[in-house]
């Protein structure tokens, strides 16, 4: 059984900075297989953030871009989101995904297999 795992969440002041981390377990994953960051708002659909394959670069979203920072440790299959410079607006639940294989429309959630269980991010102003 697949399971993905988000740690890290918290409450930070803005321009603070907190580090996510996800681990997938329980099947092989190919060189490109997507692993990406999705956040969630109250009252707004879940955006994509940031992705990664183990083989490729990042690529974010354009509200994130320069701030926020997605890197990989293939050894223990756990993917990192390094957030800078937060802002009021980064507040969401954010949401760890994965996908077997990469895909064309990497920034649709619908493109991706496996779900964490969400982890909070408080900024405050």
């Amino acid at each position: 059984q697949v399971q993905v795992v988000e740690s890290g969440g918290g409450a930070v002041q803005a321009g603070g900075s907190l580090k996510l981390s996800c681990a997938a377990s329980g099947r092989t994953f190919s060189r490109d297989a997507m692993m990406g960051w999705f956040r969630q708002a109250p009252g707004k659909e879940r955006e994509f953030v940031a992705q990664i394959t183990w083989i490729s670069a990042g690529l974010y979203a354009d509200s994130v871009k320069g701030r926020f920072t997605i890197s990989r440790d293939n050894a223990k299959n756990t993917v990192y989101l390094q957030m800078n410079s937060l802002k009021p607006e980064d507040t969401a639940v954010y949401y760890c995904a994965a996908a077997i294989r990469r895909r064309p429309n990497w920034r649709a959630p619908d493109e991706y297999d496996y779900w964490g269980q969400g982890t909070q991010v408080t900024v405050s102003s």
